[in-house]
């Protein structure tokens, strides 16, 4: 598994297997994966050719009252997952 972050080096990867034909599928995650994320990786990896799975802890999806800080994150332990689910790139912007 390759891990990316930066946008142009994602679009890089994916352009050249996008136009050797593959089949490009992605799971969108903020982190912290669990059973239902590892899922869909697996999901994916049957379904794709290359799978792209994010992890990004978006902060516009935390209200003023709700403190972005503690929200957890644990990327080492993504990445095994994700790895160990099938994905080929893990994009972390």
């Amino acid at each position: 598994m390759k891990r990316v972050e930066a946008i142009g080096d994602l679009r890089a990867e994916l352009d050249s297997r996008r136009a050797a034909g593959a089949r490009v599928g992605f799971v969108p995650t903020m982190g912290y994966l669990h059973d239902g994320h590892v899922a869909l990786m697996r999901s994916a990896r049957a379904a794709t050719d290359v799978v792209v799975a994010s992890v990004f802890v978006n902060p516009l999806q935390f209200a003023a009252h709700e403190d972005l800080d503690d929200y957890p994150r644990d990327l080492g332990r993504d990445a095994v997952l994700a790895e160990e689910a099938g994905v080929d790139l893990l994009f972390t912007p």
